[in-house]
């Protein structure tokens, strides 16, 4: 009897688990300040179910012409700044993540339609190590800010829109 396949067969068993878990998304939502809006954000719980840290390193969707993950940090001046988040967002092992208004959030930039309240849009988010998560994101226009999330910024204030 060959040794090979009993070879292959364990260094399969020792794959890591990650590689067959999904990450999870819960609650989605998007938004733009307005019809007339050149931008607009997507926000929703992101949790890793794995035992393996993990990083969500990008989004795409067809509803804009760029699409980034951004947060706000304050300048030293005490100016609430959005910025890209450009090494991508970190996942910690059986965590969840929340991209939430005046926090981390997926960004669209030139928006390529208006996100009128009640449409639907896909998201595929992608990770440094899961696979790619494509999500339909119903458009909420309604939605209030949770109390005590984020810095209290609104996204209208940097990029003239969103919210």
């Amino acid at each position: 009897m060959s040794l090979k396949p009993l070879l292959f067969a364990g260094a399969f068993a020792l794959m890591p688990s990650f590689a067959l878990a999904q990450m999870q998304v819960e609650d989605p939502y998007a938004r733009a300040a307005s019809a007339a809006a050149i931008s607009g954000a997507a926000f929703m719980a992101v949790t890793n179910p794995t035992d393996t840290d993990d990083r969500l390193v990008a989004a795409r969707s067809d509803v804009a012409e760029r699409v980034e993950l951004h947060t706000h940090v304050q300048t030293a001046e005490g100016v609430m700044r959005m910025v890209e988040v450009e090494e991508g967002i970190p996942l910690p092992a059986g965590e969840t993540v929340m991209l939430q208004r005046g926090g981390l959030h997926v960004m669209f930039l030139g928006l390529t339609r208006p996100l009128n309240h009640g449409d639907e849009i896909e998201i595929t988010l992608e990770f440094e190590t899961a696979e790619p998560l494509t999500v339909t994101v119903p458009v909420d226009l309604e939605r209030m800010p949770t109390p005590g999330a984020g810095m209290g910024m609104q996204h209208g204030q940097m990029h003239g829109s969103g919210g």
